[in-house]
């Protein structure tokens, strides 16, 4: 399983969204707060549709609090925190991903604080974009980042075709 963890979310839409995603990939939520909204709002449920009762969740009440979670796990299983941020010296498919890892976005507007980055500047990843452009979209970053992650351990858990509903596709009898 991969963990994303938002740090300090503020668009209830966005975040509703990166947790549908969380639900279909079987990934696990982490948010950081404070939270720029109430997790109750409609917006955030209605982003993320009929997916939010089914959304593996975890609070916490700031950055050193979600360290300490998860540092509680033992040396030989812990796991990697990468820092997906515009100011990585890293791309993200540069990376080797393990389950377990965690993959932390920053606000909308500001991103991760420095003062965590400057910590991590091995673990700091990005999605590359043309210079002049500011970021994408935070739901679109989790997306691309996790969809590398399962990539790379195969998708577990997750089917690999599809059917049609109503109808076989040619080449099949």
């Amino acid at each position: 399983m991969i963990n994303i963890v938002l740090h300090e979310p503020e668009i209830p839409q966005n975040t509703g969204n990166i947790g549908r995603t969380c639900v279909i990939t079987g990934s696990r939520l982490h948010l950081i707060r404070p939270l720029g909204f109430r997790i109750n709002e409609k917006t955030v449920k209605r982003a993320g549709l009929d997916y939010w009762q089914k959304l593996d969740v975890t609070e916490h009440d700031n950055y050193p609090a979600f360290m300490d979670y998860v540092n509680q796990a033992d040396d030989f299983s812990k796991p990697r925190i990468y820092y997906a941020t515009t100011k990585g010296k890293h791309r993200y498919t540069d990376v080797q991903f393990h389950d377990g890892d965690y993959i932390m976005f920053g606000r909308e507007s500001a991103g991760i604080p420095e003062e965590i980055l400057a910590e991590h500047p091995e673990d700091c990843i990005r999605i590359p974009m043309l210079p002049e452009e500011r970021s994408l979209n935070l739901a679109n970053s989790v997306a691309i980042v996790l969809y590398e992650a399962l990539r790379q351990l195969d998708f577990p858990g997750l089917e690999s075709e599809g059917e049609l509903h109503r109808l076989h596709y040619r080449n099949e009898l």
